[in-house]
């Protein structure tokens, strides 16, 4: 006789530009690169969510406060977006926690000194705005030269996170390229494959 097992987490796979957020155990996966994932949770509320955005501009004066003006217009509209989904779903703004990810330096650019380059700016803007909307950070894995893959599991709040390999950046980049590109037209490195749990 067979028997069919079902699995102890749904799985949820965020694309860039995207967001999803639940009040069920489910594993939120995304894969970066230069753009950043935002884990918010509630942890009273059972409420939980993941973003994946990369700013719509590509580089911006280093003086530029990114949470208040333009230069984060597009990081503020996925946080809202995520934050708003979870509050219809029981959350409340004055009991969320994030954890941060991504914003790795993956593009083949120079930075002058007056601007900052997209990994840069993602990784400001993140802490800027979640500083501004006392949202407090609980862990973090921002920066580096290498990509990353995360899992969120929505009930234990727990991420786990597994750099990848080189050959897979440029599936990366090709990707995050695009949605760049898409978004501007509508408006030492760690070692790869080890896993690191950030609770």
């Amino acid at each position: 006789m067979r028997y069919s097992v079902k699995p102890l987490h749904d799985r949820i796979t965020v694309p860039p530009g995207g967001q999803f957020a639940t009040r069920e155990k489910t594993v939120i996966s995304t894969l970066l690169g230069s753009c950043v994932a935002v884990c918010l949770y509630d942890e009273s509320a059972g409420v939980s969510g993941m973003n994946h955005f990369l700013l719509a501009n590509r580089r911006y004066a280093k003086s530029m406060p990114l949470a208040t003006t333009e230069a984060g217009s597009y990081g503020i509209h996925a946080m809202e977006l995520l934050v708003n989904s979870m509050v219809k779903l029981g959350a409340s703004r004055a009991r969320l926690k994030a954890k941060a990810f991504g914003g790795g330096h993956l593009f083949d650019t120079s930075c002058p000194d007056n601007f900052l380059c997209v990994g840069d700016v993602n990784r400001r803007f993140v802490k800027e705005y979640l500083a501004m909307e006392g949202i407090p950070l609980v862990s973090e894995d921002l920066g580096g030269e290498s990509g990353r893959v995360i899992h969120f599991h929505t009930d234990t709040h727990q991420v786990f996170r597994r750099y990848i390999r080189t050959g897979t950046i440029d599936e990366i980049l090709r990707e995050e390229h695009g949605f760049w590109e898409e978004s501007i037209l509508s408006h030492e490195s760690p070692e790869s494959g080890a896993v690191t749990l950030f609770s």
